[in-house]
């Protein structure tokens, strides 16, 4: 019998015995234990194998995850950290027409959800505060070189996060900002000279005038040299370090960590951050003592320092923590407002008939024997929507700060993970509908009403007019610094001098494209551009010269 051998008169076949019954040419089967056994191993396995697979397809049917939003495929592994490399494609237009309100990305894991719309943002940042206001963890950019004491990325909403937050409404309401008046008008005047005296360093004279003015308004602490100022430069050594550790992959630790507990001596990363936490933190504190010292000699000017000091039985915070408080505010001030006024220059080239009506507007209302103040602001509406557009038209930072939740949600049928980034595309939530005509276009007055009067934004904007300065319980609290700087360093420029697109020896304009953007790691830059600068009228220098004595007292 093939493939059978012959036993003691029986047949073995796979377990089971056969033999013939009398008289009968067949076999019958008699099923001896072993068979039984290997039977019921087979169903048995067979049985947990298709239970598993069921419970696999019923979870897999039932989980959240299938229905997370929509979004390009990623890698395996790393997800999107490619694309997330180059945002700039997250700006153009087809990505909202393609993912619409809300896409989702992956980092090496890391969910991460972008905000296309203003409706998106307003209804997930703002009504949902309480559980989108943390920010990612950020071990080496936070934990290490920062200490856990940098505000701006802090997470979570915690006691300090609670006290720094009180401290700053009480130190940047717009009335406190009005006693600074006269230090930005001073750095609107000498902006104003230096950009006739020395046209072609545009984007140095923008970062001198805003890193001036925050370091008198928070250390009285005036910087008029900047490139040579060794404090700034430390400052803005620490925005750097900050940037580069943020970024995704830039350590092992922000993924594995348990890393935490390696001993110094055997992770450099983690000297390395540790001793630049040293660094920055001696910069802060002694800033803050020079204040305090001041203070002390009965000597002080009115400076944030010193307001954060004198209130700190309210704010309770410690010196430590109002030091780096104070440092915080520098980096979300100076670095933004510079960037904002490159990106209102090249609006200037780029609109002439946006400048000539300003110029008209201040010529009506200023003249051209005074410069202008603050309080011809309510005369100058142009001037006021001028600054809400172009904060409107290219936000310096096109993603704001990250949000990150704290708990499970969903949106529309869809499932945002506890622990998801968020990140408020605000050049896509600017071209909504809602602001009216082209958004993509420099057009001050679509803040302007019938009769030139300023209007509030769309309501998602708590009417500012645009998202810039963020969402929900983590908005930005230095705003009414920014709108005043930006008012009166637009203003003192317009009313000095002329924009005009830079000419070769031929006399032909230098071709230049203005939605070319400079990623810096912290924001988006225009491409390096040049430009035309003239005085409007004759007697412009002399006038500023007598303004900058007159200031000088």
């Amino acid at each position: 019998m093939g493939g059978s051998r012959f036993v003691g008169g029986s047949v073995r076949r796979m377990g089971c015995d056969t033999a013939a019954l009398p008289g009968s040419p067949f076999p019958y089967y008699h099923f001896s234990p072993d068979c039984v056994w290997d039977l019921a191993t087979t169903c048995s396995g067979l049985a947990v194998v298709l239970g598993i697979a069921l419970i696999l397809v019923v979870r897999y049917s039932r989980s959240p995850w299938r229905r997370v939003p929509p979004g390009p495929r990623g890698l395996p592994l790393i997800g999107n950290v490619l694309e997330l490399r180059d945002k700039v494609w997250l700006f153009q237009s087809d990505c909202k027409q393609k993912y619409e309100d809300v896409m989702y990305l992956s980092a090496l894991g890391q969910p991460i959800l972008v905000l296309n719309s203003l409706k998106a943002a307003s209804e997930l940042l703002d009504r949902r505060a309480n559980i989108y206001s943390g920010r990612p963890r950020l071990i080496m950019a936070q934990e290490i070189i920062s200490g856990g004491l940098a505000f701006a990325i802090l997470n979570p909403v915690d006691d300090y996060w609670r006290r720094g937050r009180r401290a700053g409404h009480q130190v940047l309401t717009k009335a406190a900002v009005r006693g600074y008046h006269n230090v930005l008008r001073k750095e609107g005047v000498l902006l104003a000279s230096a950009l006739l005296a020395n046209p072609g360093a545009l984007e140095k004279h923008f970062q001198r005038a805003a890193a001036s003015a925050t370091m008198t308004i928070l250390y009285d602490y005036p910087t008029l040299e900047t490139e040579n100022d060794e404090n700034v430069k430390e400052i803005l050594a620490y925005a750097e370090r900050q940037s580069t550790a943020s970024a995704p992959g830039a350590y092992l630790v922000e993924l594995f960590p348990w890393m935490l507990h390696i001993p110094e001596r055997f992770a450099r990363w983690k000297y390395e951050g540790n001793r630049d936490f040293r660094r920055f933190n001696t910069l802060f504190e002694s800033l803050f003592n020079r204040v305090l010292s001041a203070l002390s000699e009965g000597s002080e000017r009115p400076s944030i320092c010193a307001s954060l000091f004198k209130g700190s039985d309210h704010n309770q915070l410690s010196r430590q923590e109002m030091a780096w408080f104070a440092g915080t505010l520098f980096l979300a001030g100076a670095e933004t407002t510079s960037t904002t006024m490159s990106w209102w220059a090249l609006a200037m080239i780029t609109h002439p008939e946006v400048q000539k009506r300003a110029h008209i507007e201040l010529d009506t209302v200023v003249g051209r024997s005074r410069t202008p103040t603050f309080s011809d602001a309510p005369n100058l509406p142009y001037i006021q929507a001028m600054v809400k557009e172009v904060l409107r038209w290219r936000p310096a930072l096109p993603f704001s700060l990250p949000h990150s939740t704290t708990e499970d949600d969903w949106y529309n049928g869809m499932f945002i993970p506890k622990g998801t980034i968020c990140l408020t595309n605000l050049l896509q939530c600017h071209r909504d509908p809602a602001y009216g005509g082209s958004a993509v276009d420099f057009r001050p007055e679509r803040f302007l009403g019938a009769h030139g009067e300023i209007l509030p934004g769309p309501t998602e904007t708590r009417e500012e007019g645009h998202s810039t300065y963020g969402f929900g319980k983590r908005a930005c609290m230095g705003k009414h610094v920014a709108n005043e700087s930006l008012f009166i360093y637009i203003a003192m420029s317009l009313w000095a001098v002329t924009f005009e697109p830079a000419r070769d020896k031929d006399g032909n304009e230098v071709p230049f494209d203005a939605h070319v953007f400079v990623d810096t790691g912290m924001t988006l830059k225009p491409a390096p551009y040049e430009c035309k600068i003239t005085p409007r009228f004759g007697e412009v220098v002399s006038i500023l010269a007598a303004e900058e004595e007159l200031l000088k007292t």
